[in-house]
């Protein structure tokens, strides 16, 4: 169970909802708003606690070099919090931010971005959720948007912009429904999956989570 933390909050009842450590400090996972990836771990003590509700920009304490540190001041890559959430002790924090660029002081996304062999990498989405990719690959345009690497049409999507973005919308809509006419299954199949990438990369660029569509297909069907 988590406690949402509301930015507006008064200080007082903020600092008591934490259960700090000995040293004075609590974990923050920082987690990307739109995509859920898990972004960095990072420690807060009261002061800059009390700058990021106050800001409405991560604040952190380097324990390395025993100092407040801004996350962005010199890289530009700030994170703009949209909500700060704590555990049912009250011992960590959860912020879910709008990440600009990339969290990591490498280039990446993420700092948690080398992947572990898992048992689970050869299952087939049957045996698993199998709508997973779709949040793969949600958590991969985040990541193609906040590194922008050279090449990558993904990366040529955003430079271009939401129109470059709404006319390919457009066209694999058109494709999709040319498609369906046609009565070709792997014509249908190649074109819907061209159109839901693409409707992917408009989500994000618009920074609406594709949980909050799911939440609104929940909703209709509960009506």
């Amino acid at each position: 169970m988590t406690e949402q933390l509301s930015l507006k909050q008064e200080w007082s009842e903020l600092e008591q909802a934490i259960k700090w450590d000995a040293q004075g400090l609590v974990p923050a996972v920082v987690q990307d708003a739109v995509s859920k990836e898990v972004l960095m771990l990072a420690y807060m003590n009261a002061e800059s606690l009390k700058l990021t509700a106050e800001s409405g920009e991560t604040w952190f304490w380097s324990r390395s070099r025993s100092e407040l540190w801004h996350k962005g001041a010199t890289s530009g890559h700030i994170q703009k919090v949209r909500s700060i959430k704590y555990d049912c002790d009250g011992d960590t924090l959860l912020v879910l931010v709008e990440q600009t660029g990339p969290a990591c002081h490498t280039g990446d996304y993420s700092c948690f971005s080398k992947e572990a062999a898992s048992a689970a990498d050869n299952a087939s989405p049957v045996q698993g959720n199998r709508f997973a990719i779709l949040g793969e690959l949600e958590a991969l345009i985040a990541q193609r948007d906040a590194e922008r690497p050279e090449g990558a049409y993904t990366t040529y999507l955003f430079e271009k912009g939401v129109d470059k973005i709404l006319k390919k919308v457009g066209e694999e809509t058109a494709e999709v429904i040319i498609a369906a006419k046609n009565r070709s299954h792997d014509e249908l199949r190649y074109e819907a999956s061209d159109l839901l990438y693409h409707l992917l990369v408009l989500l994000r660029e618009q920074q609406l989570p594709l949980d909050d569509v799911m939440r609104e297909l929940g909703s209709r069907h509960k009506k």
